[in-house]
């Protein structure tokens, strides 16, 4: 049953994309342990489905969902973002579900919001042993889909002068979960004047990778 219920999901998502009419359906927010602020950057998914159904065509609830790491319901969305600052943690039972729902089929955005990144690479080991995140390269289809970013992730916050990479976690040939370092694409997301000096310039560029992310995960 969870799997069907993914593919279903998948599917009417495939089909908004392709034009047709299709039930909505909606991003889903990743709960998680550990005391990181699993909620923050509160307005950045309903923008983002906002910004997708304006310029990619799909038909986005924009009210997002809040989806537990172990739960069952994760299955129902092919798209969960992750973002946060602090500590993470997954028990094992919360790794093999997630582990599962990304070798089923499902997608993982992971986003730094600056800290995260000794917290959340431990806990990806213990859903993906095997793996190691690997730096995309620029010539990836995540980067040029409906916008093109020939230079890979765009800079959106900048907080210690080191350059914004995409990492990713592949499964047998395909990418499961994105990770944005040091870029921040989910404060970029936000309502506009959210954060001190934002410019509406570098805040399109963010809905613009988010919205690549979202066309390459349903059409891949």
């Amino acid at each position: 049953m969870k799997k069907l219920s993914y593919i279903v999901i998948a599917f009417a998502a495939f089909v908004a994309l392709c034009g047709f009419c299709a039930p909505s359906y909606k991003l889903a927010r990743l709960k998680y342990a550990g005391g990181g602020d699993w909620y923050g950057d509160r307005t950045a998914l309903t923008n983002l489905a906002k910004f997708c159904n304006e310029n990619l065509k799909t038909n986005f609830d924009t009210d997002d969902e809040v989806v537990e790491v172990g739960s069952a319901s994760i299955f129902n969305y092919p798209f969960v973002f992750m973002t946060g600052h602090g500590n993470v943690i997954f028990s094992d039972q919360e790794a093999r579900n997630l582990r599962k729902y990304l070798t089923g089929g499902g997608f993982l955005h992971i986003d730094d919001n600056y800290g995260l990144d000794k917290f959340i690479r431990p806990q990806m080991k213990k859903v993906f042993p095997e793996l190691e995140f690997v730096e995309l390269p620029l010539n990836h289809p995540i980067y040029h889909q409906k916008y093109s970013f020939p230079n890979g992730l765009p800079k959106i916050h900048e907080h210690d002068g080191t350059r914004a990479q995409g990492f990713g976690l592949i499964y047998k040939g395909r990418l499961v979960c994105f990770y944005d370092y040091e870029c921040d694409l989910g404060n970029g997301w936000e309502d506009y004047g959210t954060y001190a000096g934002d410019t509406q310039e570098t805040r399109i560029k963010a809905l613009k990778m988010g919205a690549n992310m979202v066309q390459y995960v349903f059409t891949q």
